[in-house]
């Protein structure tokens, strides 16, 4: 066959030899070898920066001095002082780089990170705004004695957290609503908001401040003591809170001390033949002041005493039955405080509090009391809190001072896959009255639940949960609802 190039023109294969030198060549620039970066600013001198020369390692460059040791280091970026930047984090480990990583769609970094799925919150100059907004529909069935009712309903939830981006102090705000609407059946709804502010002072690296304010509203539940029999709405309940506190460190020694203010204001309950009920005989302002002093044994365990006073005074000197419900209250508790990194952590104390009551007519309201919270972390994605708290109750009922709650609580959440969690909770109150005049009464609660991830921004939600309380006497009262809803974030 008559080739396809001039027969003028000759062509050579390349030897084994020479191809054999071209591979070594191509290999000696893969070698590992040091690399000194030619600095990115000019030396201090005001010259420009010179090339550096490399040597292979294990090899010194003609005149130059031994190393001080025989670790193999590698160029850093200069500043104008001379000193390397090499592990200040304030660096960027890309500035070092010629080929740049590509950057995701939405100029969030790719690396793996455990909290990726959540939305990253909307900028408003140094804060940061985290809202959800949550639609879920819902089947309630309330059982009491033989008596029975049920219903549909639409609850629509928005919350949010508003966080500083400043490199001193911080102030955050967080917001929480539910709104519920029946769809079907008869039942009362439940409608609540919350809404806190509190901005941390950092007066010096051993001392600071905090101011707290905030707004929280509830409806009374039902089943509650102090609850109208014969309404068919409760009393929606007010509250607003003022509180101030200050923390220093004193060595081995740290101490506490705060401010509480909260005013209660109660709105009228709707009856079952249309009228209402007027509950502003139970309008009251509230504070207190605490004292807390801690020794610290290690980082890890710090003992604590802790000692509080307040006082509480009516709208109206006397109530709806003629008694004086303005008291004073005293407390103590001794404990300690643990803290031994992620997996666990939390406090417990044992105390006595007692109100002291204006109407002779009324008994001290007195108890030993135990409060604490332990935060358990037995695998990565799984997270584990127990809670224990005691609380005294005023009563409304004539010549009853109040109540002793006491209440046991856990919560677990577990990541079955990256987008999925489940919820598990479960509670039990024991309201004990000491007088005797009033049935004291159990609260044993229980739910569990689900959260899948469709993507950053979007979650579908299921809960359910069972509630069932019990009385000294009188019928029993079981609640049971399931749900299920979507959550956007931003």
């Amino acid at each position: 066959m008559t080739p396809f190039y001039p027969r003028t023109k000759r062509t050579t294969l390349a030897r084994p030899a020479a191809t054999a030198a071209w591979l070594v060549a191509g290999c000696a620039l893969f070698l590992p070898q040091n690399v000194s970066a030619q600095a990115l600013l000019p030396a201090s001198d005001g010259t420009a920066p010179a090339t550096t020369a490399t040597a292979l390692p294990g090899t010194a460059l003609p005149g130059a001095e031994p190393a001080a040791d025989a670790a193999i280091t590698t160029g850093s970026i200069s500043t104008d002082a001379g000193e390397p930047l090499l592990n200040d984090p304030t660096v960027d480990e890309d500035m070092a780089r010629t080929n740049l990583r590509q950057n995701t769609v939405d100029g969030l970094r790719s690396q793996l990170d455990i909290g990726r799925n959540d939305a990253q919150g909307i900028r408003f100059g140094s804060f940061i705004l985290k809202p959800t907004l949550g639609q879920t529909y819902n089947f309630e069935s309330n059982k009491t004695g033989s008596s029975k009712q049920s219903r549909s309903y639409l609850e629509t939830g928005l919350k949010g957290t508003l966080t500083s981006d400043w490199s001193r102090h911080q102030l955050t705000v967080t917001g929480e609503g539910t709104w519920q609407r029946n769809v079907s059946g008869s039942g009362e709804t439940e409608p609540t908001a919350d809404i806190e502010a509190a901005l941390r002072l950092d007066l010096s690296e051993q001392t600071t401040a905090t101011l707290k304010a905030g707004y929280h509203f509830e409806r009374e539940d039902s089943t509650d003591p102090n609850a109208i029999t014969n309404a068919s709405v409760q009393s929606g309940i007010d509250q607003y809170t003022l509180g101030a506190g200050i923390e220093r460190d004193f060595g081995i020694l740290r101490g506490s001390a705060k401010v509480d203010f909260d005013r209660y204001v109660y709105g009228s309950a709707e009856l079952d033949n249309g009228g209402t009920l007027s509950m502003k005989d139970r309008n009251r302002n509230a504070g207190a002041v605490t004292v807390r002093v801690g020794y610290e044994l290690s980082p890890a365990l710090i003992p604590f005493i802790e000692a509080s006073a307040g006082k509480s005074i009516y709208d109206l000197r006397r109530d709806t039955l003629g008694f004086e419900r303005s008291y004073d209250s005293y407390g103590a508790r001794a404990g300690i405080e643990a803290d031994l990194g992620e997996k666990l952590n939390g406090e417990i104390a044992l105390g006595y509090q007692t109100y002291r009551f204006d109407d002779n007519r009324l008994d001290e309201l007195k108890g030993f009391t135990v409060d604490g919270t332990i935060n358990w972390s037995p695998q990565r994605g799984t997270e584990v809190a127990y809670g224990v708290s005691t609380g005294l109750e005023p009563s409304t009922t004539a010549g009853e001072s109040g109540a002793m709650v006491y209440t046991l609580s856990s919560r677990a959440t577990h990541e079955l896959r990256t987008a999925l969690v489940a919820r598990l909770s479960n509670s039990l109150t024991l309201r004990n009255f000491p007088s005797g005049n009033s049935d004291d009464e159990k609260v044993w609660a229980t739910g569990a639940g689900l959260t899948w991830d469709l993507n950053r921004y979007l979650a579908l939600t299921g809960d359910v949960s069972y509630e069932h309380t019990t009385r000294d006497s009188g019928p029993a009262t079981n609640v049971a609802r399931v749900g299920v809803g979507l959550t956007l974030r931003r």
